[in-house]
């Protein structure tokens, strides 16, 4: 079957660890990740707004801001199970144990925890899994395909999302 594809991309800066790494990625660091949307159509839109469009890329970028940028840029990705990452994170004056029960339970009813309820006010983005582009870019996909389907009015379908962590490395998750 044939179809239209397109791709958004956007970039954002983060750090992370992967606290089971036998490397040097268990060190807390930070990427310059691009991210890479690609949508596919059967056909474009046929009439309105986004007439000739699989999506508009204004679209498809305002939904990609909102998932990624939003939560992560300039903020740090951890993983629930790094309690001793997280407790370097946890506010002074709030008991650690209800702080980081409160991010568990916001990750099982979202599929993440963002906060600015830190030691140091800084952006924090907890998901369930190890931070690496591979789990990103299944965990980006599953929150932005939705949204790419409402703002295309179901005429797009996000098939694939890419993370780029450096600029040789890069992670796919397909629909």
């Amino acid at each position: 079957m044939s179809s239209f594809r397109v791709t958004r991309r956007i970039g954002i800066d983060a750090g992370h660890r992967i606290m089971s790494h036998g490397s040097k990625c268990r060190h807390i660091h930070g990427h310059r990740y691009e991210v890479e949307a690609t949508c596919a159509a059967a056909r474009p839109h046929a009439s309105g707004e986004q007439r000739g469009m699989v999506v508009d890329f204004g679209f498809l970028k305002r939904e990609m801001l909102a998932v990624i940028d939003a939560s992560c840029d300039h903020g740090f990705i951890a993983q629930i199970d790094d309690v001793e990452l997280l407790a370097m994170f946890a506010p002074e004056g709030r008991d650690f144990a209800a702080w980081l029960a409160d991010l568990a339970v916001r990750i099982a009813e979202e599929g993440f925890a963002l906060t600015t309820e830190t030691r140091l006010g800084g952006k924090l983005y907890v998901i369930a899994t190890p931070p690496t582009a591979e789990e990103l870019a299944a965990h980006w996909f599953k929150r932005l395909a939705p949204r790419v389907a409402a703002c295309s009015d179901g005429v797009a379908t996000l098939v694939n999302l890419r993370v780029w962590e450096t600029p040789n490395c890069a992670a796919d998750y397909s629909a």
